[in-house]
This record gives C-alpha cells, sequence and structure tokens, in this order.
C-alpha cells in the first residue's frame, strides 16, 4: 500500500502527465481490449495459442485508432481534471476509428496468412470495449484524485440555484485545486426539481426542513450562483436560516453582469457584506448612448471628491471627454481624486480645484476659463441632524452655491445643467430637505425662464435627480453600525419602526448620467428605489453577519427633523413615466423665477444674521409643505 501510494503522491503532484504518456495508456487499453474480446469469441487455448498474430492484427487496427486520437486530440486533457467534454471526445474519436477500421477491414480479411482473420462484430466489440475501458480508466482517475485530496478538505458548501449557473459554479469550485470549497449538494426553490441529483449531490428546496439539512450536512458555506443574487438578495427567509446558522455566503461581485454563455471559471466570489443582502432590482443603463453624449465634451463636476461626485467622475472618465472640471472644498478627499485620475486616466486632462461653490468670483473665474459643456452639481451639505443646527450654512452652501453654479451655466451657455438632489426635498421635515427643495425650485424657475426668452436659440437645460440613500456614502448608516459592533454594542437605531431606501452608489450614478443627458430640461426626475428596508432589520442582520454574540440594540429616539420614512413620490399616481423603467418625472408644483428668486435673494441675506428661528421661519415661506419634525423649529408651524 506504501509503494501505491507513493506512485498516486507522484502522479497527482505532478502539473499534468505529457501527452505521450497518456497516448500509450490509451494504446494499451486497446490492445487488451482486443486480446478480451477475441478470448470471449473463442476461450483461452486459442486465443494465447495464437497471440502472436493476434496482437499483430490489433497492432494493425491500432493504426486506424490513432486517427481518430489524433484528430479528436483525446490525449491533451489533464486526466484527473476530465469532464463530459473529454468523453465526448474520446466516444467520438473511436467512432471515426470504428467506420475507419469496418471500411478497412475487407481488405485485411483475405490477408489471412499474415493477420487473424475478425469479422466485423468482432472488431465493433473490440472498439465498444475499448472505448469503455478508455471513459473508465478518466473518469477512475477523475474520481481518485477527487477522494484523495476533496476527503474532509475544504469547506463543506452548499451551491444556491441550479441548471447553468449553479451547476457552472460548482465545476468552477471543483476545478479549483487545491480544494477551498467541497460540494455537498445544491438549494433550489424549484418543487420540480426536489429529490433530484446534480452532480452526485442532493438538490435541497428552500422549505421548514432545511435548516435541519444544513445542521445534518455540517454545511459552513453557501455559493450564490452568479445567475440568481438578485432572487437571493430578495429572500429574506433564506438569509435568516443562513446566518441563524453561522453559514458563510458567498457572491460574485456586483459590478458584472452573468449571463448563461459566461465562463463560471472566472467567478470572483467574496465573502456578502450586509450590502449585498439588501433587497434592490438590478438596473440596465445604456451607458454607451452616455457616453456618446459626454466623449470629447469638457464636464464640470462640483462635489467631486463626495461618495456620489467622485462617482459620477469615474463613470464618465470612462467614455474619454476633452477636460473634466472637479470642484470639491474638501482638500485631502480632492487631492485623492487627483490621484486617482493621474494613476487609472493619465490621458485625460483632469483639474481637480479646491474652491467653494459658494464663492461666486472663484466659480465666475472657473467658468470663464474652462467653458464647460455639462455640468453635474453634486456639491451640497447633507447631513440631516448638521443642518439642523446650521441652517445658515445650508443656506449659503446648497442654496446661495446652486443659484451661483445655475447662473453661471446660463452665462457661459452650458448645454446641459444636472442637479444632485435627494428624496428628504419630498414634504421635507429638516432644514437639509428644505434646503434642497428649494434648490430644485429655482433650478426649475429658471429653466422655464430662459426657454420662454430662448426665440428658438440654444439655452441651458436644467434636470434634477432625485433619490434616496446610497449604500457606502460618507457618513451612513452601515459604517456606523459596523464601528459599533467591533466596539462590542451598543448599536444604536433611532426608532424601531424607522426605515429607509438604499441604492449602490454606482447604479445611483448611472441613473443620473441616464437622466441627466436624456432629460429635456425641466424636469424632476424621481428614481425608483425599490424596496424599503428597516433599520432594526438592517442592524439586526449586520450583527447576525458579523459573528458576534450579545450585541444590543438601543433606541435612542428620531433626532431633530427626522421622518420614520422618506418619500421619493415614486408612486404613478404623482410621476409621469420616462424614457426609462426605473425613473419618473415628478409633477411638482411651478414657480415664477422673478419671484422665487426674490424670495431666495431675501432668504440669502436672512442667512448672513446667522438667526436661525428667523432663516427656517423664511424657508417656511417660501416651502410651505415643510412640516418640522421633532424640532425646535416645529413652533414655527403653529
Amino acid at each position: 500500500m506504501k509503494v501505491f501510494d507513493k506512485i498516486l503522491n507522484w502522479y497527482f503532484s505532478m502539473n499534468a502527465l505529457p501527452y505521450w504518456v497518456i497516448l500509450l495508456i490509451d494504446i494499451i487499453i486497446c490492445y487488451f481490449s482486443g486480446i478480451f474480446v477475441f478470448w470471449l469469441y473463442y476461450h483461452g487455448a486459442v486465443a494465447f495459442n495464437n497471440i502472436a498474430l493476434l496482437s499483430k492484427t490489433i497492432l494493425m487496427y491500432m493504426v486506424f485508432n490513432l486517427i481518430g486520437f489524433r484528430i479528436f486530440r483525446t490525449y491533451s486533457g489533464i486526466i484527473r481534471y476530465s469532464s463530459f467534454v473529454d468523453l465526448q471526445r474520446v466516444v467520438l474519436a473511436m467512432f471515426l476509428s470504428l467506420v475507419i477500421a469496418e471500411v478497412m477491414h475487407y481488405f485485411v480479411y483475405n490477408l489471412e496468412m499474415h493477420f487473424v482473420r475478425l469479422q466485423g462484430r468482432q472488431i465493433a466489440a473490440m472498439y465498444l470495449v475499448a472505448t469503455i475501458g478508455m471513459m473508465a480508466f478518466r473518469i477512475l482517475t477523475k474520481s481518485v484524485y477527487d477522494v484523495l485530496f476533496n476527503t474532509d478538505k475544504g469547506i463543506r458548501t452548499l451551491v444556491y440555484g441550479v441548471k447553468d449557473g449553479g451547476v457552472g459554479l460548482a465545476k468552477s469550485i471543483r476545478s479549483t485545486k487545491p480544494c477551498k470549497f467541497l460540494l455537498k449538494g445544491f438549494i433550489s426553490h424549484e418543487p420540480s426539481i426536489k429529490g433530484r441529483m446534480l452532480m452526485g449531490e442532493n438538490v435541497y428546496l428552500v422549505d421548514d426542513s432545511l435548516a435541519d439539512r444544513i445542521k445534518s450536512l455540517k454545511i459552513k458555506a453557501v455559493l450564490v450562483s452568479p445567475l440568481q443574487n438578485e432572487r437571493f438578495r430578495n429572500d429574506a427567509k433564506l438569509q435568516d436560516i443562513l446566518l441563524s446558522l453561522g453559514v458563510q455566503i458567498f457572491m460574485s461581485s456586483a459590478e458584472k453582469e452573468w449571463s448563461q454563455e459566461d465562463d463560471y471559471s472566472k467567478v470572483q466570489l467574496k465573502e456578502i457584506s450586509i450590502e449585498d443582502l439588501l433587497p434592490r432590482d438590478q438596473i440596465n443603463v445604456d451607458m454607451d448612448s452616455i457616453g456618446n453624449l459626454l466623449r470629447g465634451k469638457r464636464i464640470m463636476i462640483t462635489g467631486s471628491a463626495g461618495s456620489i461626485g467622485s462617482e459620477i467622475v469615474r463613470q464618465v472618465a470612462v467614455y474619454n471627454p476633452a477636460e473634466l472640471i472637479l470642484i470639491d472644498q474638501a482638500e485631502t478627499p480632492q487631492h485623492n481624486i487627483r490621484l486617482m485620475m493621474q494613476f487609472e486616466w493619465p490621458d485625460i486632462k483632469a483639474h481637480t480645484i479646491v474652491a467653494s461653490i459658494s464663492n461666486k468670483e472663484r466659480m465666475d473665474n472657473i467658468f470663464e476659463t474652462y467653458n464647460p459643456d455639462y455640468v453635474f452639481h453634486a456639491a451640497a451639505y447633507k447631513h440631516v441632524p448638521m443642518m439642523e443646527n446650521n441652517p445658515s450654512e445650508s443656506i449659503q452652501n446648497n442654496v446661495w452655491g446652486t443659484k451661483v453654479i445655475a447662473d453661471l451655466s446660463v452665462k457661459y451657455g452650458v448645454k446641459k445643467f444636472v442637479m444632485v438632489s435627494t428624496d428628504k426635498a419630498v414634504n421635507p421635515t429638516n432644514v437639509m430637505g428644505c434646503s434642497k427643495r428649494i434648490c430644485e425650485i429655482y433650478c426649475q424657475s429658471l429653466n422655464k425662464k430662459i426657454n420662454e426668452q430662448a426665440d428658438g436659440k440654444p439655452v441651458t437645460q436644467f434636470v434634477t435627480t432625485r433619490f434616496g440613500n446610497v449604500l457606502g456614502s460618507n457618513g451612513s448608516v452601515i459604517p456606523l453600525f459596523e464601528k459599533q459592533i467591533k466596539a462590542g454594542g451598543p448599536v444604536t437605531v433611532t426608532d424601531p419602526n424607522i426605515i429607509r431606501f438604499f441604492m449602490l452608489i454606482p447604479e445611483a450614478c448611472k441613473l443620473v448620467l441616464e437622466a441627466g443627458t436624456h432629460g429635456s430640461g425641466g424636469e424632476i426626475f424621481v428614481f425608483d428605489m425599490g424596496k424599503p428596508v428597516k433599520i432594526a432589520d438592517l442592524a439586526k442582520r449586520m450583527i447576525k453577519l458579523s459573528g458576534a454574540e450579545h450585541i444590543e440594540i438601543k433606541y435612542t429616539g428620531l433626532r431633530a427633523g427626522e421622518k420614520l420614512y422618506e418619500e421619493v413620490l415614486s408612486t404613478t399616481e404623482n410621476t409621469l413615466p420616462s424614457f426609462h423603467e426605473k425613473i419618473r418625472i415628478a409633477e411638482v408644483r411651478e414657480y415664477d423665477y422673478n419671484e422665487v428668486n426674490k424670495q431666495i435673494e431675501s432668504l440669502i441675506a436672512l442667512s448672513h444674521t446667522y438667526n436661525d428661528m428667523v432663516i427656517v421661519e423664511k424657508m417656511k415661506e417660501i416651502v410651505p409643505e415643510y412640516v418640522s419634525n421633532n424640532s425646535k423649529y416645529s413652533v414655527l408651524d403653529k
């Protein structure tokens, strides 16, 4: 046995046998197949008495075998990684050889003095036995390798998904050496496949018995088929089962959309984060058409160092604009953007400028110098509690800054101005949301005014995009929860019933580009944010996902200006359809520009008094639907 083990370890430690060794083994199998068939027909004595002549006959037929071997390259694969395709090549090679042999044996049949006289059915039997032997050799070698090198090694694993995606992923992990995952079955929602087997393993349904199955099989990991990512994200029941059992979950990257034709050996799996589990629909955007509009243009992006602004920079840079004018007042993050552009897009002329959008003189100089074709305006103060305590800064940065950029866009003939807004601007309950609503009102009224005065000439088109929370943005709740969990808790949630909409930053920015480049001016585009997420449930899942125990969730009460739920007006009653199924056009009240401009000028003047109550009172006058929630400004609503 020790000698046998040494031989096995020697073979399996090699990268692959040389092709001539595989060819030699196949020839030996064919030779003994011929001896075996002759023995079956004529029994032992006759076979052994004619062994020399029989050997010469078999070797003569081996010439026909070599033709099939060469055409179908049966010796080119690595035997221990044999697949159905390799077995198919063996069958086709031997069938071709058989056809040639059956044709040629009529000529050989008359050479009885030099060869054994074989009949057609004996030749067919010889080739059939040889084919079975060659296939058995490959299957046995692969099986021995799997047993020797996979038993009790690797993480005991189930694959979520069957058919092309699941089977492709399963084949990929089985062929990966050294073995990281040990396949023990599949998970499916399809009742028709219950009790079936795939690749020698059982298929288990997502039902009440699944948890017990996972425990009995000692499953430690589940791999999600790339074709089932969206379904898995929306299956809270299955997620809860896996998380409660401490099972690791691995998914492919969300950056690539997989199809049935893809090579699943290239799937890059990563252990999930909470962002991967949040339910959301796949968003498809025709980025090529967007690229055609932006290619070769001068693009200005304000707030370029922020979560949204920096992602817009990345997505726009792909399409080779003539110049990027990147503006942000945060020096260190803006420096990081400069380094990113130097290393990732060195051929694009990028101007990374540290400046405040509320500095009108500086902004005028920048517009005059670079004369942008498109402006994506993402700069804003966004944190609700901070702006609730600093309404003057909310006005001077968000409102005045937007007015400065919008007015300069008209002055210097910008083709399109795209403003990034928020769901908090809908029926605002806080200073930040109201400041963004005032920005929306100003841009929409300015668009109406310049169109009325255009007299058929091209004018700047103002487009607003409105969406909810983005996953992973600076200061979002997820990084806060992660920090609290690492510290041992408690995890703080303001209210057990508070809910929020979430979207990935890349998806949100794709929709911003889609709406911005395809909008005709004056629209407020509302994004379909999918299903809302209860923040308390989010916290519970993050705790389970971390593996930490005895972490308390502490409810602290709603913060000043905070809503239990956000509104985006993405209903069919309050919106109109657009060019994209995930983008709708909000039906909002239109304002007269002269009146709006007068009110905003007054508001800006008041902001320099730094009298919070006076400032907010004026904001409520401009936006009557602004009703403060859990805030000191609530007295102004009475």
